[in-house]
């Protein structure tokens, strides 16, 4: 078993397989195909689970990680990223050896797409539903015929369909409220596709995001399903509903260094660099970066919400505790921390221990 003497990011392989072969389970029940999102896990180890259950097409968020996921094997891959057109000679590159898609979103882009695509390329269109963060707003037609007639001068690219991710579930405040913005981001693309049936008899819809992959039921016109923080979930999700605490696959391992009786506060050595600054409510109002899990007795528990993850600075990390707890923490001991947001403290390691103690490497060693 390899020692822990720093920060390190630890996963348990059987709740990430659980997780993965739900999901894989969710998409072959409504027919769709399954295109996992690997930006959360980044690991091609990790991805070698997903085959397991099926998986051969996967989404990356960056030309990068395409390309290290490529290395390892993958062959059809989108970038759910809108096209950078600096990358070109890199997409090029990537388009001769796999199955390649990529995001459109403006006639900019698409001009540069259609000049200079050298071998075969798959295209979707971005496509706003309300996230407000990039895309083309579903009421731009004019822009979405601008683009497929650019794009229609080379013979090698492909229109595939409209795509769309429904990142405004993570703001919902209630479950409710995450099955009606799945429901009118479903709507709003099926009304594109059946704009664009006639011209585009292949068309799809890909969708797909967390909190609604795991809750929602009705996926009716959906052809392509790609949720990706469900591999690990994360406090962020069981917040919002998502998946309960046993769901939760991960979780940052960090050494006591000090302790501070007169504020009752625990300081770790894991930060900001760590973490990264996602955080959510706790139940006394006051942001919450993680919780805490500590060995008493010999076994693992999970302390209430009045012992949290509280303050973040680069390297240091501070705990809040009750006098109890604080009492049966010391200077050396590990504490586990649930993290906020898997996706991001999971990009911030270099590579992942499973509790079966595998090291395991991750793409930030080649990006």
């Amino acid at each position: 078993m390899i020692e822990i003497i720093r920060p390190t990011f630890v996963i348990d392989k059987e709740v990430c397989l659980q997780n993965i072969e739900r999901m894989a389970e969710k998409a072959k029940a409504h027919n769709m195909r399954f295109r996992p999102h690997f930006k959360t896990h980044q690991s091609a180890k990790v991805g070698e689970w997903f085959r397991h259950f099926g998986v051969d097409a996967i989404t990356v968020s960056s030309v990068g990680m395409a390309e290290y996921f490529a290395m390892n094997g993958w062959d059809d891959i989108t970038i759910a990223f809108s096209l950078n057109i600096l990358e070109m000679a890199h997409i090029n590159r990537l388009a001769a050896s796999v199955k390649l898609n990529v995001l459109l979103e403006n006639k900019e882009a698409a001009e540069v797409l259609a000049a200079k695509a050298q071998n075969p390329i798959g295209v979707y269109l971005k496509i706003d539903t309300g996230y407000n963060r990039t895309g083309i707003p579903l009421s731009r037609t004019g822009i979405i015929d601008a683009i497929l007639d650019t794009i229609a001068a080379n013979k090698k690219i492909t229109f595939k369909g409209f795509l769309t991710h429904t990142g405004h579930t993570y703001a919902a405040r209630s479950t409710n409220e995450i099955f009606s913005r799945q429901f009118d981001a479903l709507l709003k693309m099926k009304s594109l596709k059946a704009a664009y049936l006639k011209r585009f008899p292949k068309v799809e819809i890909s969708m797909g995001d967390t909190p609604s992959a795991s809750i929602c039921s009705n996926f009716s016109g959906v052809d392509e399903f790609r949720p990706g923080n469900f591999v690990f979930y994360d406090l962020m999700q069981q917040n919002l509903g998502a998946c309960s605490m046993k769901d939760i696959a991960v979780r940052m391992v960090c050494p006591v260094v000090a302790k501070h009786v007169s504020r009752n506060e625990v300081v770790i050595y894991g930060g900001a660099v760590h973490f990264a600054k996602d955080s959510i409510l706790n139940t006394d109002g006051k942001p919450l970066f993680g919780r805490i899990i500590i060995e008493k007795d010999g076994e693992k528990q999970l302390l209430d919400t009045n012992n949290y993850l509280s303050r973040l600075s680069q390297e240091h990390g501070i705990i809040k505790t009750t006098p109890a707890n604080f009492r049966e923490i010391n200077v050396g001991d590990l504490i586990e921390v649930i993290p906020v947001h898997s996706c991001l403290t999971a990009n911030l390691a270099k590579t992942y221990l499973t509790t079966d103690g595998e090291e395991i490497p991750t793409a930030n060693t080649y990006l």
